[in-house]
């Protein structure tokens, strides 16, 4: 069975699926989140640490990760490079943040698979037929756009979309982005609301108040002259703790915060962690204060590569061994978790309770611990 192919039953079979739809797909949650996806890039994983780290974590982990497969070319297929870049890496990253992966099934002209080229998942259209069934991909580079058939004229698959789980959208998967917005923005307005604290000297300074003899006021070309001399002179880190010379008339009244407006550090570390959770990783590993889930890195590490680490490397090896499979029959891509150091433990037990059933054959354990597949 083939899902998003000619293939994938008999036609009268098959459900009408929604064409109401498309790649922007996240939640506008905060006032000032960007609605576009290039936006939101910009915002969380350019801008944001926390967010950028997050997701390398689990992408790189990914990339790195020891892939176990059928056969020796359809292994060295999924290790190359796409675009400079290791694909396994690219197509995590672009999971986690879009949603959306797509690998296109680059072939010479004898009709033999020569490389996976990973496509920008923004740039990609779902082009549905009369039901709402995927028939094509639209690619658009600027003005330039190019029709990307979903099989070949042998009736191979011809683009691998790898989704996540989206339950309002029939052709385009959620990512992590529209979840850890909020977070987000609350971190990065944080960072900025600290970083003018820095600039006037890390609290509302105070207020200038003109007491004249006579009851008069400030003129405008008085206010603004004033006010220039204030941010040049006094204003930044650099003029932190300069005395102030007033002029008569003028007194200097102090102002302050109280401790719960300045407890931005709490503030940012909860966004922190919030923004880490979003991506599946266990705030411990991001260095955040105050994870008391695991008992050690250690525990958190394990936990990073079974709770999220393995499932995506396993949802997206999945999909690339059952598109590849009319060039390699039976084709099988999974993680060898046997050369995975941070699961050495759970091996460890795994392998001492097999080697102590002594109801079991040879032939059995090694069945159950999966030598010699």
């Amino acid at each position: 069975m083939r899902w998003f192919g000619r293939r994938a039953g008999r036609e009268g079979a098959r459900p009408v699926l929604s064409r109401v739809g498309g790649a922007e797909q996240f939640g506008r949650r905060m006032g000032e989140w960007p609605a576009g996806y290039e936006a939101q890039v910009r915002e969380a994983y350019l801008a944001n640490p926390v967010a950028q780290r997050a997701v390398r974590l689990v992408a790189e982990a990914v990339g790195s990760a020891p892939v176990r497969a059928s056969d020796k070319r359809l292994g060295a297929l999924v290790a190359e490079r796409s675009a400079g870049q290791p694909l396994l890496e690219t197509l995590a990253s672009q999971l986690l943040l879009h949603g959306n992966a797509y690998a296109q099934l680059l072939c010479d002209p004898a009709g033999e698979l020569v490389e996976l080229f990973a496509l920008r998942p923004e740039r990609v259209a779902v082009e549905p037929d009369a039901l709402g069934w995927p028939v094509a991909y639209r690619y658009r580079v600027g003005e330039r756009e190019t029709r990307l058939a979903s099989e070949d004229a042998a009736g191979r698959t011809a683009i691998v979309h790898v989704r996540g789980f989206h339950p309002l959208d029939d052709h385009y998967g959620l990512g992590c982005l529209g979840a850890a917005a909020g977070a987000v923005a609350i971190h990065n307005a944080a960072t900025r609301w600290n970083k003018a604290l820095l600039d006037n000297a890390a609290r509302p300074s105070g207020a200038l108040v003109y007491q004249p003899g006579d009851g008069g006021v400030l003129s405008p070309d008085q206010f603004e002259r004033l006010k220039g001399e204030m941010e040049a002179a006094f204003q930044g880190a650099a003029n932190a703790g300069r005395p102030m010379l007033l002029e008569g008339g003028l007194k200097w009244q102090a102002m302050s915060m109280s401790p719960a407006d300045m407890d931005f550090v709490a503030l940012k570390a909860a966004a922190a962690r919030e923004i880490a959770l979003a991506f599946g990783v266990p705030p411990m590993l991001m260095g955040l204060p105050g994870d008391n889930a695991y008992a050690n890195y250690r525990e958190a590490n394990r936990a990073l590569w079974k709770q999220g680490v393995l499932p995506l490397a396993g949802k997206i090896l999945g999909a690339i061994a059952e598109a590849l499979r009319p060039w390699f029959a039976d084709a099988r891509l999974d993680v060898d978790l046997d050369r995975v150091p941070a699961l050495s433990d759970d091996r460890d037990a795994l392998w001492a309770r097999v080697s102590a059933a002594d109801f079991l054959n040879d032939g059995e354990k090694r069945a159950m611990l999966g030598v010699g597949r």
